[in-house]
């Protein structure tokens, strides 16, 4: 548990999830949009409301107790839909949609380090909100990229697979967010992603 995480703390975190979460399930309905898909436009998701994007329990309640017990968020919104037969490329086109998500938290903790850069040390408290901005951001960015489905780096991977790692890849679907759990929860898993964390932050400029 971080030594700082009082209400103050809470509030930066729930707001940056906000952010976070929005811009990148709006990227996800943008890429499938643009790649000739309307589904997430007709049911609201090319929106930039969060009350749209976030589900209660995955994306308030779950960062806020992964952080009490790991030090750091896992967190999920509501998928964005899109139909498959509309989109460009085939399994390509996916897989720039699921792409699309983590890359905008990619640079949104970029553009974020080069404003803390800028404003150096005369504002600490800005400073401070934007390094939580930024390492969410990262962790948002690292988490969705693993390859385990659902997650969006499983469907990046799915359209470079061999055809019987895609079969495995879809029957393990409806249990993969349970098999990330337990791997967090049995040690493994947790420690990658932190150490996966502090790689991607040590490049930020």
């Amino acid at each position: 548990m971080p030594a700082n995480l009082n209400l103050k703390y809470l509030v930066v975190i729930i707001i940056s999830i906000l952010i976070s979460l929005v811009i990148h399930e709006f990227m996800h309905a943008y890429a499938g949009y643009k790649l000739g898909d309307s589904t997430a436009k007709i049911e609201g998701r090319l929106s930039l409301n969060p009350l749209n994007h976030i589900d209660p329990m995955m994306t308030i309640a779950l960062p806020i107790v992964t952080i009490l017990l790991f030090g750091a968020p896992i967190l999920a919104a509501k998928p964005v839909p899109f139909d498959p037969r509309n989109v460009k490329y085939d399994e390509f086109g996916a897989a720039i949609i699921a792409a699309a998500g983590p890359l905008s938290n990619l640079a949104l903790a970029i553009v974020a380090a080069l404003v803390a850069n800028a404003v150096g040390v005369a504002h600490p408290g800005l400073g401070s909100v934007l390094s939580v901005f930024i390492a969410l951001n990262v962790a948002l960015f690292v988490f969705n990229l693993l390859p385990i489905p659902p997650l969006d780096g499983s469907r990046v991977l799915y359209a470079f697979a061999p055809e019987p790692l895609q079969r495995f890849m879809v029957q393990i679907e409806p249990i993969g967010l349970f098999i990330i759990f337990g791997l967090v929860l049995a040690g493994g898993l947790g420690g990658i992603l932190v150490n996966l964390n502090h790689f991607v932050l040590n490049l930020l400029p």
